[in-house]
């Protein structure tokens, strides 16, 4: 794994590469952390990624400051759909585009607060877009206007998205968008992530589930190679 510095319009982003094993060029992923940054658990996503045969590229949403740089991430996904957030998810989008090793087909991807981003930039010229758990606090049909195809992941005890899963159905649907949107019963919040006092949280029924997460993968994987291997 590789750690860059990239251009964005709000500076110098830093950000993760993980390239695949073997020649490329291979299609792209950028993906997106949760409110706890770029720690192992996102490291441990990026090889997930890499180890499928994809080209990512992880920004880190925080470089300018956990603090200042969440409360902009929020406001972004519930007033503005806009700012520095949004411009440095698509600078690392157009750093994948220029390495020579891409394909230039490239998906986003991402967890809780990475994973509102990734429908909110759905729109913004990627080829698929996988949220885990994420959520938007606009129209959901207005936002996902012209998005590209979603597959996207939710926990039924998830307390934090009531709804959210029946919304995106319902305006990518109605919007003639493609995809592949599932809940899974006995999951929570954060399923798919190995966080701090996981053991803890499972004990009281929350945290980790490998069943939910090697289920969606598998359907993220499947959806990906079918729209950035073969184009569709």
């Amino acid at each position: 794994m590789e750690s860059i510095e990239i251009d964005s319009p709000s500076g110098s982003l830093e950000a993760l590469v993980a390239r695949p094993q073997g020649a490329g060029p291979w299609p792209g992923v950028v993906v997106l952390h949760d409110g706890l940054g770029l720690n192992a658990d996102l490291r441990h996503q990026l090889d997930i990624v890499a180890g499928h045969g994809y080209l990512a590229i992880a920004p880190n949403l925080f470089t300018r400051g956990r603090a200042r740089c969440i409360q902009q991430a929020f406001r972004a996904l519930a007033f503005t759909g806009e700012g520095p957030a949004v411009g440095e998810i698509l600078a690392a989008r157009d750093r994948l585009a220029a390495d020579p090793d891409c394909t230039g087909r490239i998906a986003v991807l991402g967890f809780c607060l990475g994973g509102g981003f990734a429908l909110l930039t759905a729109p913004q010229g990627f080829h698929a877009s996988a949220p885990f758990y994420g959520g938007l606090y606009g129209d959901y049909k207005t936002l996902l206007d012209g998005a590209c195809p979603v597959v996207a992941s939710y926990g039924r005890l998830d307390p934090s998205l009531p709804g959210a899963a029946g919304k995106l159905e319902a305006a990518l649907t109605a919007n003639g968008v493609e995809h592949d949107i599932k809940t899974y019963p006995n999951a929570t919040h954060s399923f798919a992530n190995v966080l701090p006092g996981n053991a803890v949280l499972q004990r009281i029924g929350l945290g980790y589930d490998e069943a939910a997460t090697e289920d969606a993968w598998r359907r993220i994987f499947a959806f990906f190679d079918r729209h950035l291997r073969t184009g569709e």
